[in-house]
Parts: C-alpha cells; structure tokens; sequence
C-alpha cells in the first residue's frame, strides 16, 4: 500500500533528546523551536520508561499544538495513539503496515532508513515520510555505519515516492547541497538540542532551508 505523501510537510524535522538541552529543561527548548517555527518534531527520549514517556509526550502534544506542529513519538505506536499523535518506527519496530491498520490512515508515520531499498520498502507499506542517513559523521549516529555523504543521499532521494528528511551532522550550510541532492528537507537533533539559544538556531536553519527566491 503507498499513500501519498502529506501536503506542506515542513522542511525541518526536530528530533528531541533532553540530554543535549543545557540546562536539561527539554520543554523549554521545544518551545524556543516551535515559536522559531518549527513545525514538526519527534519525541525520541529512548531511556524513559513507558509511563514517564506518556507523561512526556502528553506536554510535547500539548506544546505542538499550541504552535501548529506536529508530533511524532519514537517507537511507541501505544504512547502516540494515547496522545493523538504519529509515530517514527526503526527497524526493530512492527512493520509500517501493522502501524497503520493500528493508527489509522490519516496518521503521520516516519521511518528511518538507511539504503534505498528501505525507502521503497517504506513507501510500498504506506510510511508518510522517511529519514535517511546518517549524511554526515554524527556521535549519535555512529553506530548506523559509515556517513553516506551527499552522493548516497541523492542516490536515496532519486525517484522517492515520499519525502525523505537528510539526518546526521547537518548544519545549515549543508541546506542548498542537500537539497539539490533530493531531499525534501533536513532531520536535526544537537544542532537545535544542544545549543544555548535554540530559538536562534532553529530560524537559522529554516532560514537556510528556505528557496532561494523566498530569502
């Protein structure tokens, strides 16, 4: 099953992880981010248990909603229907189909991936968007294998059925050659995460991924 990809999906993708916030206070460099302008995020807080993440997503929910984002919660298709919102499943999650008949056909549903065959196998069980890489070398993502470099990233990205989101290392001046590879738009953790002023980085990077003719 393919479903089409959603319309206007944002061209940043903030994936959280509250150990990288200075100062630990993850909500409050969300919403820096979402008042920036970001408008979809991933909860993927993996250390927490099921309920302390409920408890979690339960205010992310709340936050994005305020803002007009949207929410996707790492693995837990369970914690995003509780909360009402999608879901972001690896490999060691059920498969996309599963997800779907759970969630229903509406529901924003990410992948990661890292080969091309993973994004038409994701595309053929009804994903609504994919990240790929790790693009560039990245502590977090090391253990995914070697950076596939903007050359893999358009291998990927060529003749995609659905939107594929650049992840691993990304810094703004990575965006035009991003882009110009093929994809739909970038997938950020520490370059937001971890800085002292979120809400300046999180417009600098929607500002460099921005068409050349709207800067």
């Amino acid at each position: 099953m393919t479903l089409k990809a959603p319309a206007l999906l944002p061209r940043l993708y903030l994936i959280t992880d509250r150990h990288q916030v200075p100062g630990g206070d993850l909500l409050a460099c969300l919403e820096a981010a979402l008042k920036a302008g970001v408008r979809l995020v991933q909860l993927r807080e993996k250390d927490l248990s099921a309920r302390a993440l409920l408890v979690l997503a339960r205010e992310v929910q709340a936050l994005c909603l305020r803002h007009g984002a949207r929410l996707l919660v790492n693995d837990r298709a369970d914690v995003a229907r509780a909360v009402g919102a999608g879901v972001h499943l690896t490999s060691s999650d059920p498969p996309v189909r599963e997800v779907r008949a759970l969630l229903g056909a509406e529901t924003l549903i990410g992948v990661s991936t890292h080969h091309p065959q993973d994004i038409l196998r994701a595309a053929t069980e009804g994903a609504s968007l994919v990240t790929f890489g790790p693009v560039f070398d990245t502590p977090s993502k090391r253990g995914m294998g070697t950076p596939q470099g903007l050359e893999g990233l358009a291998l990927a990205a060529r003749g995609a059925a659905l939107p594929v989101f650049a992840l691993g290392g990304i810094k703004n001046a990575h965006s035009d050659s991003i882009m110009a590879a093929g994809a739909h738009g970038v997938a950020v953790i520490s370059a937001i995460m971890a800085n002292a002023d979120p809400g300046r980085a999180a417009a600098d990077l929607l500002a460099a991924g921005e068409p050349p003719k709207n800067r």
